[in-house]
């Protein structure tokens, strides 16, 4: 191997500080010493000791943006959001509501925790891809098993770092979420990934169908006790409830559990006469990614259910809830993503700090007579939150589970199983 000297060594008076015309230094001497390869050795060039721009952000207005990669390798396609959240990369990554999107975090560090088996939301990570500033290249604590880019190689997600989040979550919040490629692949030009960042489309896209479960399936984990909150008063009544799983997220079934539930999770085409036979006391439409209304199916199994048994909807449950109830959802600017959102419960008049995912919402003037809307976010007004008594419907646009997050809305599934006890008494 060839080496290139370096060193440093400075001789002068002593008496210099001390003179009035102080004599000029007498030796300055500079080596280099480091090493380099042959190919190095020939060119006279050293290796670079730092990991340089290899992949490409492709938005479809045009811009692009140079990172670094970490993760999978490969080229691929997705809506860009940004989520606000300050902790809680891992349940982020294993939301399906994520699914066909790239996350920007918003927060600079990313990964300085690294990932551990407990955090897990789902059976997988479904989102496209994930887009952060500054990526730890340490992890600090006690539950570590892996890092987050060895984490997301093994999934094959792609992932960027070194890259301006905030000047693109500027573009994100006037432009609107924009559709974008990101690539390891110098060999696709930036025209190539532009026009398909401009041919690809997530709106009318069924994606529930990919994140759903195959068959039915009996869910008994609670919340573990050291995780466990709001645990005092609740109902040694078990109720009988099956779990439509749209994109579900285990923390939401685990909540479910702890408040007493029994609980059977079934795909999204699931029909509603089977549901029905299994007598249950009550229905959850869980959350989920995209469009609701590309899921037409899973609008009519709602209908179906509706006033036989009482119901709870959560993000996309509460969207197609919406829609079978008559109203009409549309597409948001950029939609709501992250652990801080407030929210205003119009049934109690009390604000809530709520975690939420999706980029859809529900038009509350839309909605018919006899649906009230009981929850409103704080920062644009949007629904939050359904209820219609006489069919005992009621639903929330965020996550009540919230884990990690805010524990504010967790009463939400106290308020699910007074629901069922009551139309059980009733009957």
């Amino acid at each position: 191997m060839a080496l290139n000297a370096m060193g440093v060594s400075l001789r002068t008076n002593p008496s210099f500080c001390f003179s009035q015309n102080p004599p000029k230094p007498t030796l300055l001497t500079v080596r280099c010493s480091l090493p380099l390869s042959s190919d190095s050795a020939a060119t006279g060039l050293a290796e670079r000791p730092w990991k340089v721009a290899d992949a490409r952000l492709v938005l479809e207005d045009g811009s692009i943006w140079r990172a670094k990669s970490f993760g999978a390798s490969g080229t691929q396609v997705g809506e860009v959001v940004f989520n606000t959240s300050l902790t809680g990369y891992q349940e982020i990554l294993t939301d399906p509501s994520y699914a066909g999107q790239f996350v920007l975090m918003t927060n600079p560090h990313i990964g300085n925790t690294g990932v551990n088996f407990d955090d897990e939301e789902s059976r997988q990570c479904f989102l496209a891809g994930l887009v952060v500033r500054s990526l730890s290249i340490t992890t600090s604590n006690w539950r570590c098993v892996e890092t987050l880019s060895d984490y997301l190689a093994k999934r094959n997600i792609m992932g960027i770092y070194d890259v301006d989040t905030r000047a693109i979550t500027r573009r994100l919040r006037q432009d609107g979420s924009l559709i974008g490629v990101l690539s390891t692949e110098q060999s696709r030009s930036d025209e190539e990934l532009l026009t398909m960042s401009r041919s690809w489309d997530i709106v009318g896209i069924d994606l529930i169908s990919g994140v759903t479960c195959n068959a039915p399936y009996e869910w008994v984990d609670e919340t573990k006790s050291e995780w466990d909150f709001n645990s005092d008063g609740r109902d040694q009544e078990t109720y009988r409830v099956i779990a439509y799983d749209f994109g579900i997220k285990h923390n939401i079934l685990r909540r479910l559990a702890s408040y007493g539930c029994k609980i059977t999770v079934v795909p999204s085409s699931w029909p509603a006469g089977e549901t029905l036979k299994m007598k249950p006391d009550g229905v959850l439409f869980s959350n989920g990614p995209g469009d609701p209304s590309a899921v037409p199916y899973a609008v009519e199994t709602v209908k179906e259910i509706l006033g036989k048994v009482p119901v709870f909807g959560i993000c996309m449950g509460h969207q197609l809830l919406g829609q079978a109830l008559g109203g009409k959802t549309f597409k948001m600017k950029f939609g709501h993503h992250g652990g801080n959102h407030p929210v205003r419960n119009l049934c109690n008049d009390r604000v809530e700090i709520s975690a939420q995912n999706h980029n859809y919402a529900v038009d509350p003037a839309s909605l018919p007579d006899g649906v009230e809307v009981t929850h409103v976010n704080l920062n644009d007004g949007s629904c939050a939150g359904l209820a219609y008594p006489t069919l005992n419907v009621m639903s929330l646009q965020y996550h009540p589970e919230a884990s990690p997050g805010p524990h504010d809305s967790d009463c939400a599934f106290r308020e699910f199983i007074e629901l069922m006890k009551s139309t059980k008494q009733a009957a």
